[in-house]
């Protein structure tokens, strides 16, 4: 039977304790839409540019790609970030390559529960602000009780750790929504559909996106990235490994506040609107 979370499992190393998060100041009317697939605790960059959203529509009826972060997160280790290890939830996919992310089940639900139990807490107990992640932990935890669709797992960690920094917008899944099937005109039904007036870009889709399909709908798209080439230890590693780490060397408060100047560095402009 998978050990059930408890107050002394959750008890941090210490007596230091994360600050409460300041919450995120509320975006303009109708609200920036991100629109990310489902990742099992993402990258800091990627958090970054959710936090950053007012609303995040989970890209969930797309192909799964088994070499992406949908199944799978890169922990880094508290006093070194190099040293890192994959985590990774064993997928199965019933209709081979062309399974769509929301099909994809897990092979073994209480092994993987087990595993991230585990590795979580190995990299990450002895944080001072072991609380915070164990809240995000416990609530990945219990998913793995529900469902064995990874989708679904991977959603939930990234929603955990959404509002363990205090974020309150909304969460939709694309598949909810009908949509043209062009990918450009698909990412911009969606922005359209869902009430948003602005559509927050990062930079990898930048490198594909279409931007007439959005000026057809009037929605503006704003490119969205994290600092590259910085000596700050917040961003260093903000592409490659889990945003678990930043969690446990911040703690939630700071964190979120360090996520909301990024936010209003990057987009949040005087007169934007």
């Amino acid at each position: 039977m998978c050990m059930t979370l408890t107050s002394a499992f959750c008890a941090p190393a210490s007596t230091a304790v994360s600050s409460a998060p300041e919450p995120p100041r509320a975006g303009p009317p109708g609200g920036v839409c991100a629109i990310h697939q489902p990742n099992l605790f993402p990258r800091l960059s990627t958090l970054a540019k959710l936090f950053a959203a007012d609303r995040w529509v989970v890209l969930d009826d797309v192909q799964f790609a088994r070499r992406d972060y949908q199944h799978r997160a890169r922990l880094a280790a508290m006093d070194d970030p190099g040293r890192q290890q994959w985590l990774t939830l064993p997928t199965h996919l019933p209709h081979g390559r062309p399974t769509l992310i929301n099909q994809a089940r897990l092979v073994d639900a209480r092994r993987s529960r087990r595993t991230v139990e585990l590795l979580v807490r190995q990299y990450y107990g002895r944080s001072p602000h072991w609380n915070a992640v164990c809240e995000v932990l416990g609530m990945v935890l219990d998913t793995f009780d529900t469902t064995d669709h990874v989708a679904g797992i991977a959603r939930t960690s990234t929603t955990a750790l959404l509002t363990a920094l205090g974020w309150t917008g909304e969460v939709l899944d694309s598949s909810e929504v009908p949509t043209r099937q062009g990918r450009s005109e698909r990412l911009a039904d969606l922005a359209a559909a869902t009430g948003s007036t602005h559509y927050l870009c990062g930079t990898g889709g930048l490198r594909y996106l279409d931007v007439g399909p959005f000026d057809a709908h009037g929605i503006p798209v704003l490119p969205f990235h994290t600092p590259v080439d910085t000596d700050d230890p917040l961003w260093q590693w903000s592409r490659r490994t889990s945003s678990l780490r930043a969690l446990s060397k911040l703690g939630s408060g700071a964190l979120a506040n360090r996520l909301a100047a990024q936010r209003e560095a990057r987009f949040l402009k005087p007169g934007r609107h």
